[in-house]
């Protein structure tokens, strides 16, 4: 049973679970995405390219939580520069994460598993840190639930490889529910003395 959940079960709860997450929360991500598109314009959705199992690249989708303030010469402005008060709240809240639901439901990402960060990391984890690709990423996972960003990345993504080692439906349904906290409390959503999060520059 053990080995089935991740091969199976845990497709069928994804399914399941972005399917009614979908329906439950369209009328919510309509607003939000209004809301988006009055105070920091188009596009209102944000597209990029990660890696996904077994490294394979697949574009997520989330809303857009920062303008495209850009320097003179065309560069785009750091992080703390374009992340205005409402992209804050969308990131604390969460609601930048909705349309990630269908990433879930096409199969790029699970409700829970290691994050998706960025492609230019894949060279720099370590051969115990890339095995956090065995499975999909998740929209949440037991990185979020033991500090989000605000804990070290080593820390994070340790999380991440114990989670493939352990993954279960007794321990994702933990995750779901411990994210619902992470959620209200707001903790977390940004590294300390960032604006979001530092980029991984490999190991020391």
């Amino acid at each position: 049973m053990r080995r089935l959940y991740p091969t199976v079960g845990k497709r069928v709860l994804d399914v399941v679970g972005a399917s009614t997450g979908l329906v439950l929360a369209g009328p919510l991500l309509a607003a939000v995405a209004g809301l988006v598109r009055l105070r920091l314009g188009s596009p209102v959705l944000f597209t990029q390219r990660r890696p996904g199992r077994h490294g394979r690249p697949f574009t997520i989708v989330k809303l857009r939580t920062m303008t495209d303030a850009r320097h003179p010469d065309g560069t785009l402005r750091s992080d703390a520069e374009r992340l205005t008060p409402f992209g804050r709240w969308l990131r604390r809240t969460s609601l930048d994460e909705l349309p990630e639901l269908w990433n879930v439901l096409r199969g790029d990402m699970s409700l829970v598993g290691p994050r998706p960060l960025l492609m230019e990391y894949l060279p720099l984890y370590s051969a115990r840190q890339a095995r956090r690709h065995e499975l999909r990423p998740g929209i949440t996972g037991l990185a979020q639930v033991q500090g989000r960003n605000a804990a070290p990345w080593s820390e994070r993504l340790e999380a991440d490889v114990r989670y493939v080692e352990q993954v279960s439906l007794a321990l994702d349904l933990r995750i779901l529910a411990r994210t619902v906290v992470r959620v209200l409390q707001g903790s977390g959503v940004n590294e300390p003395g960032q604006a979001t999060v530092s980029y991984f520059r490999g190991n020391p």
